[in-house]
């Protein structure tokens, strides 16, 4: 019944969002429209698919309130350093939410945020 689940956020600023994904090595799959100022953008890293779509468009095509700003959901992404990545991302100017720290005895984590401010979690296995 269903298939391809994705996760859509929203955002006002697409080229800049898409920018910061693209930096940690999403590849871009899908833009509407091909030419110009993009009104949605998919993006992939390993088999992990996330859409960008602007607050604007949802708002006009499909009659929706969207939130475009602000912890509204969490991307994960799994790493073998999460001390070295979390040092990159926040020296380019991400912003630090929590710094690595263990977990469960298992995991050490960091946290920063995306352009938009969803929180971006960094996990390594011990």
């Amino acid at each position: 019944m269903f298939r391809t689940p994705q996760v859509i956020l929203f955002s006002d600023d697409l080229p800049r969002i898409v920018g910061f994904y693209k930096r940690l090595g999403f590849t871009e799959t899908f833009r509407v429209p091909e030419e110009g100022e993009p009104i949605h953008v998919d993006l992939v890293l390993d088999d992990y698919k996330i859409g960008i779509a602007s607050g604007e468009s949802s708002r006009m095509d499909h009659g929706l309130s969207p939130v475009t700003e602000g912890q509204r959901a969490a991307i994960i992404l799994w790493t073998d350093d999460t001390a070295a990545a979390y040092a990159d991302l926040v020296a380019n100017g991400a912003p630090p939410l929590a710094g690595p720290h263990r977990w469960l005895d298992r995991l050490l984590i960091a946290w920063t945020a995306d352009p938009d401010g969803n929180p971006v979690q960094l996990v390594q296995s011990l």
